[in-house]
């Protein structure tokens, strides 16, 4: 669990609860591929009560007149903010102001869960704490779409909510489960009536969510689905390595940059890491070193580079893809390609399925670099050990140390490890893929690796 101190970073938090009437949505027609949709409200709906939670700063001279308004991802059963997590540092380092809004219906009066470890229904908001959430409501996830749109105008224009902020710029935010349902929320709802000025799609697997309220589908993300570009709102998609392949599989939707697209895959990272569920990882089941890798750096500095994009006009870098062995069709093998999903093993029948290319030491080639793959003393991998994608693999990922004799021979010292590293963090500061304000920390945990030498080794 990440830990945070909002009082200690000039931060307040404050509880509403959103009432209204939501629509459903349709497309008209198919929902093709490259996201360019045509859809239409439709004519059912139903009322909703749900909860937002608002954290800004408390002095309002500090804040940047951003708000980002995160979709809660629900992947577990229950309401969790991953991306707050990944971002809070650069949150709280800009002054923007954030809202994390319960769109869906498991966050809210319970259910099964898409990533459900004890079989159980998930009691939401409304069942853990009566008293509190009694008069909460969510009509079901057909609604979420609207019941999201509708919040984020409100946070926009309405006075006292975010205390005495009004927001200049509000971009909408998501990861995991979350950025499939944005995904489906770029491509049919906001054209038709714009809300956000930017988003960034975190960790989204190849498929969309679809407008029904039913579960991702096996055959969306089979085909994949892109996010449609011929809209004038700034999009970011930020891919973990391990999101590219099953069951995630979202080299499927790759697209290249375009005027207001960008889209970045971070080499040695996993969908979720140590940072964001720490310990957790143990009650989950996973008995190796999951993934260590510099997941939250390079996810807050997409989130400075998306609200530069926004206010300044300044488009983030683009990035290098990550490099696969083959280009040979993907077979989903059966698996539930969604965000929480264990997926099955694939079935003997299956060819076999493109591979992520890596180097000597494992560590994969392409993408977004970073000191952590280019200067290693561990070999980070979005993807488990092997025989372990049944156990969450696919999710944390793993962390391998090099041996001493590598690393001797690699860099020679302590001395001449930490001048490389240093050269490869200036060069991703500089590329935009890292912030100075990381320069330190980072340099700190390049000082904290120590090695023998080899000359004094047997």
């Amino acid at each position: 669990m990440v830990r945070f101190d909002l009082a200690a970073n000039g931060y307040v938090e404050e509880e509403f609860l959103a009432a209204g009437t939501a629509c459903g949505y349709d497309v008209i027609g198919d929902a093709s591929a490259d996201g360019h949709w045509v859809s239409r409200a439709a004519g059912d709906s139903a009322p909703y009560r749900t909860r937002v939670l608002v954290r800004r700063p408390a002095d309002p001279d500090r804040f940047s007149g951003v708000l980002l308004v995160e979709w809660l991802n629900v992947s577990g059963g229950f309401d969790t903010d991953p991306d707050w997590a990944f971002c809070h540092q650069e949150i709280f380092r800009a002054g923007h102001a954030y809202a994390a809004v319960s769109a869906q219906a498991v966050g809210v009066v319970g259910g099964i869960a898409r990533l459900n470890l004890s079989g159980e229904p998930t009691p939401g908001l409304l069942g853990s704490n009566p008293t509190r959430y009694g008069s909460v409501s969510h009509p079901g996830d057909r609604f979420s779409f609207e019941m999201f749109r509708q919040i984020g105008r409100a946070l926009r224009e309405t006075a006292g909510v975010l205390g005495e902020l009004r927001p200049r710029v509000v971009l909408a935010i998501g990861e995991s489960q979350s950025a499939h349902y944005l995904t489906t929320f770029i491509n049919a709802v906001h054209p038709l009536s714009p809300v956000f000025d930017g988003f960034l799609v975190h960790s989204r697997g190849a498929g969309a969510a679809p407008l029904s309220g039913e579960p991702i589908d096996p055959p969306s993300v089979e085909i994949g689905v892109r996010i449609r570009t011929d809209d004038a709102t700034p999009v970011l998609v930020l891919e973990a390595e391990g999101d590219l392949v099953r069951p995630l599989a979202c080299r499927l939707a790759r697209q290249p940059d375009g005027d207001r697209l960008r889209w970045w895959e971070v080499a040695g990272t996993s969908h979720a890491d140590s940072y964001l569920i720490g310990a957790a990882s143990a009650l989950m089941g996973c008995d190796w070193r999951i993934n260590e890798g510099p997941h939250r750096f390079v996810a807050q500095a997409a989130l400075h580079a998306l609200v530069r994009w926004v206010t300044e006009g300044t488009p983030p870098p683009s990035a290098a893809r990550i490099e696969f062995t083959t280009d040979e069709p993907y077979s989903p093998g059966g698996a539930l390609c969604s965000p929480g999903d264990t997926p099955e093993p694939p079935m003997a029948q299956n060819p076999p399925q493109p591979a992520i290319a890596r180097d000597h030491a494992g560590i994969a080639i392409g993408g977004v670099r970073t000191p952590h793959v280019d200067v290693p003393d561990v070999v980070l991998s979005g993807e488990g050990p092997a025989g372990t994608a049944g156990r969450l693999g696919w999710l944390v990922g793993s962390t391998t140390p090099l041996p001493a004799d590598d690393l001797a021979r690699k860099y020679g010292d302590e001395a001449g490890y930490r001048r490389a590293y240093e050269r490869s963090l200036d060069q991703a500061i500089e590329a935009g893929f890292l912030l100075p304000a990381h320069r330190d920390e980072l340099l700190a945990q390049a000082g904290a690796v120590t090695f023998p030498p080899l000359a004094v080794r047997p």
